[in-house]
């Protein structure tokens, strides 16, 4: 492949572009209106305009996409993550198209976007999963009966789709009802499916992750694990690799776990599986992300390896030049995803212009970023601002070194989360590494200088992340949102 359009935006599509241009590769970047000065749009070799700012009429047209990709010859996309990135559909066409698409295939991106179905799928390879139900929930009776054999707490959990989304804890029989219905409900408008199934929640699970890398020629590899428990809203803050916890035995036998996974499906390419650990580091399958991670940035940093580029590798018929004993840990790595939200309102996003925009530098940092000083963060997209990265000897020096260039970044204009990431890792229970997933639960929301956020206040920040969410097909007129989140604000006092 000589040239490859990458169909994303931001930060991600910036990242990919760099590694096409390291590779001789010519890379194409598409554009709303809304991004047509953004610096990944200034990377490309060629830029093609697909639409106005909503997702849905621009970054979501595939059809589009690719006739505009087939007009200038393009021979590969990569889909980057969000949007169109596990859409089988898409991935199906691209290929009907002539092109190549740079992922899985289209029937191992449909298996593991259904969390019945990868389920059904790993089963025959005893890999340990959450008890709870097999087939989608949609009798209330039924289902709780279930969920007084299985146990309180339960997790009911939309089949589609991810994020957070579809979501609901339940404590007790008492609350079955209404939080199944909230989760149904929630399913059908963010993925237009209503299936849900439920499972045992765990307290204090901790949220492991590995990274795999597969070709087309049976080879499948482990890039050992991101610890992702810091989370607000069911999503990822802050990520890092390797684990504070795990030991080489257990580490070992989760990425074979893993391997089995992608071999359930047929993979091929870059992906992640996903698990829960409990408090005695029993590991639990949940699912497989088909496509690249937000946070693999430490992957590559504690294992020298670019995965965009074996991305592209594996996309043209390439064995894997990587063998699992090639692999080793080297140091340490932190990710803090800089979001323009307002931690203390609930993680409520904010927007507004960059007045001043100075990533920090130096020894052991990336910044994998979309923006630069004078811009202003869309209304339309995912807030994230950045991916704060970095890496140290050793997790204390990673830490240490996450302060410093949190301290050096300088951001005005919008709220943003470099103050929650500095309070996570001056935090005694991160520092240790005695954490689990209720970490900002139990310590940033209960903190001396914040009120605690009642669950209309959550609902109303996750209902605000919801229209600005990168991927949503229902992405708003920019007044709208504005008028939302002004309203919030001047009814917050009566929510709390």
């Amino acid at each position: 492949m000589k040239k490859i359009l990458v169909a994303n935006r931001g930060e991600i599509a910036l990242r990919v572009i760099r590694s096409l241009n390291e590779m001789g590769i010519r890379s194409v970047a598409i554009y709303s209106e809304a991004d047509r000065d953004a610096p990944f749009v200034l990377a490309a070799d060629e830029a093609i305009c697909v639409g106005p700012a909503p997702s849905n009429q621009s970054y979501l047209k595939m059809d589009h996409i690719i006739e505009k990709a087939l007009e200038i010859g393009v021979e590969g996309i990569h889909p980057g993550y969000g949007f169109l990135s596990e859409n089988s559909h898409f991935a199906q066409k691209v290929t009907e198209a002539g092109m190549t698409f740079i992922g899985p295939s289209p029937e191992a991106i449909e298996m593991m976007g259904s969390k019945l179905a990868a389920k059904a799928a790993v089963a025959k390879y005893g890999i340990p999963m959450v008890p709870g139900t097999e087939e989608p929930l949609d009798d209330v009776e039924k289902g709780l009966e279930i969920a007084k054999v299985v146990g309180f707490p339960i997790l009911i959990k939309a089949s589609a789709g991810g994020g957070g989304k579809g979501m609901r804890i339940v404590e007790n029989a008492g609350e079955f009802k209404s939080q199944l219905e909230r989760a149904i409900s929630e399913a059908e408008s963010a993925f237009g499916d209503g299936s849900v199934f439920k499972k045992l929640f765990y307290q204090k699970p901790r949220h492991i992750e590995i990274q795999i890398l597969a070709d087309n020629h049976g080879n499948i590899i482990y890039l050992f694990e991101r610890e992702c428990s810091i989370q607000r809203r069911h999503q990822k803050v802050v990520e890092e690799a390797p684990s504070a916890i795990l030991t080489p035995e257990i580490r070992k036998t989760m990425g074979e776990a893993a391997v089995n996974v992608a071999r359930a499906c047929n993979y091929s390419g870059a992906g992640t599986v996903e698990f829960l650990m409990d408090a005695a580091h029993n590991y639990y399958f949940l699912e497989m992300n088909t496509r690249l991670q937000v946070e693999h940035p430490v992957s590559e940093l504690i294992t020298g390896v670019d995965l965009v580029k074996e991305q592209v590798r594996v996309a043209r018929g390439e064995v894997l030049s990587i063998k699992q004993e090639d692999l080793e840990i080297i140091g340490h790595a932190i990710e803090l995803r800089v979001y323009a939200e307002d931690p203390e309102s609930g993680f409520l996003p904010d927007i507004g212009t960059l007045e001043v925009y100075r990533p920090p530098s130096g020894p052991g940092v990336r910044v994998d970023d979309g923006f630069r000083e004078g811009m202003k963060v869309p209304v339309y997209y995912d807030p994230m601002i950045s991916k704060l990265c970095v890496h140290g000897a050793n997790r204390e020096e990673a830490i240490e070194r996450m302060i410093r260039a949190i301290d050096e970044y300088q951001i005005v204009g919008v709220k943003n989360t470099l103050g929650f990431g500095k309070f996570v890792m001056q935090h005694e229970a991160f520092r240790s590494g005695d954490f689990d997933t209720g970490f900002v639960k139990a310590y940033y929301t209960n903190a001396d200088h914040r009120s605690a956020q009642s669950e209309e206040a959550e609902e109303a920040a996750s209902i605000m992340a919801g229209i600005l969410f990168q991927g949503s097909e229902s992405a708003r007129p920019a007044q709208m949102a504005i008028s939302e989140r002004t309203n919030w604000k001047k009814n917050r006092k009566t929510m709390n």
